[in-house]
């Protein structure tokens, strides 16, 4: 096992790393920007070490700087958490160059399930159902109209080096594919580097489930269920749950199966989520994209499998097997999260930094969890996510869970800067979230419009 490990990351994922390997008898090492110097992961941490200016591109995703603080600091190990560098092939070869042990997939693997291109081909080979679309890269926006004629309206555009909503635009109908290829390529361009594009029929009505799994390097690769993220704004996550009220154990094992089956084909190391669009008039499930890192709502599949799913990223990349066989996992209850940000749903949800003046996470109760790293008196810089915190719970089933995270969710106190929290409590409430009766456009086309018609 590791003695000392570098968490390239800010927020409460990097409290939450710090944590982990603080129960495994790890050091850690935190790295900061001159806007983070009183954030908590600095103070929790055994070391920390400025590695630049407030700007990201100065200081997270600086790796030069990030790689010395870990040479300085004697670190052996680099957690890259989520976002910042987490899918970063060349910095995870950078690591390995330097005798550093990357947490997460090698940047061969990440390349080639990166690049949703490439990923697409791949998942064919291996069997996994995908998304009626272009077989590979579509260069120009005729040829984009040529498929999308072929195969149907409504289509879906999308960036190949894509991620975060980014290069993403639905077409309903011909006359406005042109504009649309155009203005996601030039998006993703300037976001990743990468301009590509390709095209897949529109699911709907539809849900967006991904399952995690965890692989070793001895060829072990198991899957821990899988969570339901269909309530999304703009395709940024709002709300997940474990497990999906619309799947049964049949649907369960055969995406469990399908999923295990893409991480083998690429021969998998670590921590990745298989993302499926699960058609709901059909049945049929399809692949859309896998993620090569630990995802923000990890929490909910750790709620009910049992499963530690950070230190089992260090043990795997320390070498050791994995614990337990797929026989071993059990879903047991229900869990579900819910993001608070520090923005303001009043005004299209603008970012809200500013000075926590008052404080109360409601963390007490059993099957209630709060992953966050603000405090009375943090001022949430303007530079970054405007996540702030996880509100995490467990119930014995669906609606013990739902009661649980309104209660948590009245509970919650923040002064001194705009949050979601009310935002989140509406929607947890809502009959058909209660009921379970939502989709991947459910939030967007539903929720939201008679939710802003009340606030008029």
């Amino acid at each position: 096992m590791f003695k000392k490990l570098l968490i390239a990351n800010r927020g409460e994922i990097a409290v939450r790393i710090i944590r982990a390997a603080r129960e495994l008898g790890i050091a850690t090492v935190a790295v900061y920007s001159e806007a983070d110097k009183e954030a908590l992961h600095v103070l929790l941490a055994d070391e920390a070490i400025c590695i630049g200016p407030a700007r990201s591109t100065d200081s997270y995703l600086n790796m030069n700087a990030v790689l010395s603080a870990a040479i300085v600091t004697g670190a052996e190990a680099i957690h890259p958490g989520f976002g910042f560098l987490s899918e970063n092939s060349k910095f995870a070869t950078m690591c390995e160059e330097m005798n550093l042990q990357f947490i997460g997939p090698s940047g061969q693997v990440m390349d080639m399930m990166g690049d949703k291109i490439n990923a697409r081909a791949e998942m064919i080979k291996a069997g996994v159902p995908v998304i009626p679309g272009s077989d590979g890269q579509v260069e120009t926006a005729e040829e984009a109209l040529q498929i999308a004629n072929t195969i149907g309206y409504p289509v879906m555009l999308k960036a190949s080096a894509g991620g975060g909503g980014k290069g993403i635009r639905k077409v309903e109908k011909e006359a406005d594919l042109i504009a649309a290829f155009e203005s996601a390529s030039q998006e993703a361009q300037a976001a990743f580097g990468n301009g590509a594009m390709y095209i897949e029929k529109v699911i709907y009505p539809a849900r967006h489930i991904e399952v995690q799994i965890l692989g070793d390097r001895h060829g072990n690769i198991v899957h821990l269920g899988e969570r339901d993220c269909s309530l999304q704004r703009h395709n940024q996550k709002v709300l997940e749950e474990s497990p999906s009220i619309a799947i049964g154990k049949t649907l369960r094992q055969e995406m469990g199966n399908a999923a295990v089956r893409a991480a083998k084909a690429v021969q998998y190391e670590n921590a990745g989520t298989i993302e499926f669009l699960l058609d709901e008039s059909s049945g049929e499930f399809y692949f859309m994209e896998m993620n090569t890192r630990v995802q923000v709502e990890h929490p909910v599949t750790e709620f009910v499998t049992g499963v530690d799913i950070v230190k089992e990223q260090i043990r795997i990349a320390a070498g050791q097997a994995l614990s337990f066989k797929q026989e071993d996992v059990t879903i047991s209850g229900h869990a579900i999260e819910c993001r608070i940000n520090a923005e303001n749903p009043d005004f299209n949800f603008a970012p809200s930094p500013g000075t926590i003046t008052d404080l109360y996470l409601p963390s007490g109760g059993v099957g209630v969890r709060v992953d966050s790293a603000v405090y009375t008196g943090y001022t949430i810089p303007p530079y970054y996510d405007s996540m702030i915190a996880k509100i995490i719970v467990h119930g014995d089933n669906r609606f013990d869970a739902l009661m649980k995270m309104q209660r948590a969710l009245y509970e919650l106190d923040i002064e001194g800067v705009k949050t979601n929290a009310d935002f989140q409590f509406d929607l947890i409430s809502n009959p058909n979230v209660v009921a379970g009766d939502y989709d991947t456009s459910f939030l967007m086309e539903t929720f939201l419009p008679n939710y802003n018609k009340t606030k008029e």
